[in-house]
């Protein structure tokens, strides 16, 4: 990606995921694509105790990406929904930053 190109916005990524795995995805179903994203979760954990940035980053993509996969199994457009509970800061106060007790 070049300096000038954009950072993809995450409904542009949940798209992006779509096009390229969701066939596969759909074969493999929920329980099976849950399973690889609980992988997933377990490689970010050694990637964040072992405080390797490169690694960090990768395994930060991989279970956004396998999220993403979740939510559009179930039809949730990962977008919409963030802004839905986030959009007006704090679901539970709406402030920005938090000023819950």
């Amino acid at each position: 990606m070049s300096d000038s190109t954009p950072p993809i916005g995450l409904g542009e990524f949940q798209e992006k995921i779509e096009s390229i795995y969701g066939k596969k995805d759909g074969a493999r179903g929920l329980e099976g694509t849950y399973l690889w994203f609980a992988e997933e979760i377990g490689e970010l954990t050694r990637a964040i105790r072992r405080d390797d940035q490169e690694n960090l980053e990768e395994e930060f993509a991989d279970v956004l990406a396998w999220l993403v996969t979740l939510a559009s199994l179930k039809g949730v457009d990962m977008e919409a929904a963030v802004d839905k509970k986030y959009g007006k800061g704090c679901p539970y106060c709406s402030a920005t930053p938090c000023s819950c007790q």
